[in-house]
This record gives structure tokens, sequence and C-alpha cells, in this order.
């Protein structure tokens, strides 16, 4: 799923929290379950693209025809381009960590795992995310709640795996390790953002960030894949379009939407609406069966990151009015 390229933008402060909150409280957490069906929607998707396109040429048509979709908006906004060499090496480096490394190994992944499984791995990127940032910065220092909170989804991330795939290391194990590895690079570009991207527009930081991305996807693909190949079915077009520009490039946009109404704190909710979303596509399109051991997995990380969330700003506010 696309990270905040720049969680160094703090989100916009309403006007008057106090007098406006309640007017949007509902429309951030009615966009909030729409951002978490968009994603949970992707990992489907992708799962369908991957028959019939290797994997990095599935992370290449993403990033690439995201980068284009932001760029067109991006002059059609008249908005700054940065011409500094500094911020797009910085756009290089948050490719590499944001979309290359966790979009490539969570692609792979998905060949031997469930879909529903990987969403549910995918949601430990708010754990690492937490822990990252407590090593690098010190107004993110860890507390008590969010160690209680970071136990539990290691718990979660641990029964959800299964430690006895462990025992045996097979394929399926190194797929969820590979999974779990994405969501560690995903927790780093959340930390280069933060040092290298403050200030910027959140549509240029993407569109920057896509573009870096391409730059290492492109000659990577043509050695690894071969040259791209166009004729595709019909599905698999639809697939790619789908991750590609609603799921991608859409979902940036609506990330910023909702992170301007809704904060931080809140946005990280949307991890809790992925997976169920994910795992009843895999069930209904793929007729994937999740061992009950996934659920209760879910279920611990869940509950580790409601706690690492803590109480809605949003609803604070209302409750002010």
């Amino acid at each position: 799923m696309p990270q905040d390229p720049g969680r160094s933008h703090p989100p916009c402060a309403l006007t008057d929290p106090h007098e406006h909150a309640k007017d949007h409280f509902p429309r951030a957490w009615a966009e909030l379950i729409l951002l978490g069906v968009i994603w949970g929607g992707s990992f489907l998707s992708i799962r369908i693209a991957l028959d019939e396109i290797p994997v990095v040429t599935l992370v290449l048509h993403r990033c690439g025809w995201a980068a284009l979709f932001l760029w067109i908006l991006v002059l059609l906004m008249r908005l700054p381009v940065p011409k500094e060499p500094r911020i797009w090496g910085a756009f290089l480096v948050m490719g590499l960590l944001n979309n290359v490394i966790p979009f490539g190994l969570i692609a792979w992944g998905q060949l031997h795992i469930e879909t529903g499984l990987t969403s549910i791995l995918n949601a430990a990127t708010a754990i690492f995310g937490v822990i990252v940032a407590a090593l690098l910065f010190p107004d993110e220092r860890l507390t008590v709640r969010k160690a209680l909170g970071v136990g539990l989804g290691f718990l979660g991330v641990a029964t959800a795996i299964g430690l006895e795939q462990f025992a045996r290391f097979d394929l399926r194990s190194t797929a969820q390790l590979a999974v779990l590895a994405g969501t560690v690079s995903y927790a780093f570009a959340s930390a280069w953002a933060r040092f290298n991207l403050t200030g910027l527009p959140p549509l240029v930081a993407a569109a920057g960030m896509l573009t870096g991305s391409t730059l290492f996807l492109a000659p990577a693909a043509l050695l690894i894949d071969g040259p791209p190949v166009l004729e595709l079915a019909a599905r698999t077009w639809a697939s790619i379009a789908y991750f590609a520009l609603f799921a991608t490039a859409g979902a940036y946009l609506l990330y910023y939407r909702v992170l301007e109404l809704a904060g931080s704190g809140n946005l990280m909710l949307v991890t809790l609406v992925i997976p169920p979303v994910a795992i009843v596509l895999g069930a209904l399109v793929l007729e994937e069966e999740l061992n009950p051991q996934a659920y209760a997995g879910f279920a611990l990380l869940a509950a580790g990151l409601v706690i690492l969330n803590g109480k809605p700003v949003l609803r604070r506010n209302r409750a002010r009015n």
C-alpha cells in the first residue's frame, strides 16, 4: 500500500477546530473508510496482474503510470517543481524505500501466500513505523502506551504467521518474511521523508517520489524481465489501471485529504480497514481460505494499532461542541 511520502508534512489545521470539527467528522471517517477499501482492493488487483506480468514490470507499471498522472495534476495546478539536485536525490532515495523495495517484496510475497494474509502482514507497517521513529526522533519516544501497542502488534504478526512456519522455513515462510521486510522499508521511508522532504507540497513530493521509483525500475525491469509486453488480457489492464491510478495516484490524493481532516494519528486506523476488504475479495474472487490463526493474529494486531492511535482527535473536538 502507498505510504505517506511526506510524513513530515503536518496536517493542515482546520480554521477553527472547535467550530468546524463536528461538520468534518462524518466526512473524515467516510473518506478514511473509502481509502481503506481502495487500498484493500489493491491486493486483489496486484495478484490478478501477477498471473501475466513479472514482479518488477508490475511495480514499474504501478509507479510509472501513477507518476505520469500526478505530474499532469501538478502542472494543471501550477505547483512549483523543485529544481535543487538535493531534493531530486531525496526523491530517488524515497522512491527506493517507499516504492521499489516494499512494492517489489510484497508483490513477490503475494505469489506464494494468500492475498488476505499479505494484507494482514502489511498492517505491521504502523508498528515498525513507531519503532523507527522512536529510534531516530527525540519527539517520538516510545511511551508505555506505544510499547504496549507495539508488543501486541508483534504478537499479532507472530500469531498470523505461525511460529511453526520457521521450523521448516519453506517458500511460504520466506514470502511472509519478504512482506514484513517491505513494511520495514516503509517505516524507514517515513523517517527519510521527515528528514529530507519537509515543506514540499504533498502532491509534488508524491510525484517526485514515484518518478524516482520509475528511474530505478525501468532499467531493472528490462534487465530482469525483458521488454514489457503490452498485449495483455483485458482484466490485466484493468488491474493495472486500478492499482496504478486508483490505489496509488488517486489514493495519495485521498490520503492527504483525510490527513487534513482527521490528523495523522487517526489516519493510522485506515490499517484496520484494509485487511478485511482484502480478505473478503480474496475469498470471493480467488477462493482463498485463511488459517484461523491469521484472523487471531489480525485481532491482536488491530488491538495494538488501536492502542497506538490513542483517542481520536476529531471525536474529542466534537465532544467539546
